[in-house]
């Protein structure tokens, strides 16, 4: 039911090809692709000595926005090692951690206050399993945020890159939100918020904030759905 066709190694082949083009694509894109540093970060109420893991932080460009001084001490988690490259020779001194496999996670149990996982739901092998190893190695009282496209995002992306190019998505399946809350609830956590944001990611900014303005009037209906970013904010039961 949860299992896709191909495997976590055909996902981080992918992001091996692209790790040097990676951050010069996004910043084609740059107000789009940081609003989720900047929405997401909001929801995981930070407090000193919070215990953070970033999965997966690709060139870890939620950095910045994570360790605002406040001894938040941050793991970042990444299956590809071109990006893990890429960080390094960027942000020396942080902590990353290579993951094999997102059906097994390299952390002990109950390691974790805050997870932040940014569109990284819809590129695993089996979202069962991953969602499932989040809910291990995080601890009792523990907050998850979890972003990723809708399946409706899946035509414009085609056009998007048929378009324009860009890094590509690799092995992927965009899921529809019922599917995500299905799953979160199957692994034990408790959703308190689902948003869709980016209604209209790309253009003049007036009619990228008037997109804004009417998702956020429209959230819990089908419109919200057009939201090329879900975010899902949760908590263990």
């Amino acid at each position: 039911m949860y299992k896709n066709h191909w495997t976590d190694k055909d996902v981080e082949n992918h992001w091996d090809r692209v790790a040097e083009i990676y951050i010069r694509e996004n910043n084609k894109v740059k107000s789009a692709h940081n609003q989720r540093f900047y929405e997401g970060i909001s929801y995981l109420n930070l407090v000193p000595g919070t215990s953070v893991i970033n999965i997966t932080s690709r060139d870890a460009g939620a950095k910045e926005f994570i360790e605002t001084g406040q001894n938040i001490l941050v793991t970042h988690a990444e299956i590809s090692q071109g990006l893990i490259n890429i960080a390094t020779r960027l942000k020396p001194s942080i902590k990353q951690v290579k993951i094999e496999t997102y059906s097994e996670l390299p952390f002990k149990n109950e390691t974790f206050n805050r997870i932040l996982s940014l569109e990284t739901l819809e590129h695993v092998s089996n979202p069962f399993d991953f969602l499932s190893e989040l809910h291990r190695i995080s601890t009792k009282d523990a907050r998850m945020v979890l972003s990723c496209p809708p399946h409706t995002s899946e035509l414009p992306y085609r056009i998007y890159t048929f378009l324009f190019g860009g890094h590509g998505e690799g092995p992927h399946r965009f899921l529809p939100s019922i599917e995500v809350k299905l799953l979160l609830q199957k692994t034990g956590w408790k959703l308190i918020l689902h948003k869709g944001t980016l209604l209209i990611p790309v253009g003049p900014l007036f009619l990228q904030e008037a997109g804004e303005y009417i998702i956020r009037k429209f959230q819990n209906t089908f419109i919200s759905e057009f939201g090329i970013r879900q975010f899902y904010v949760c908590e263990k039961y």
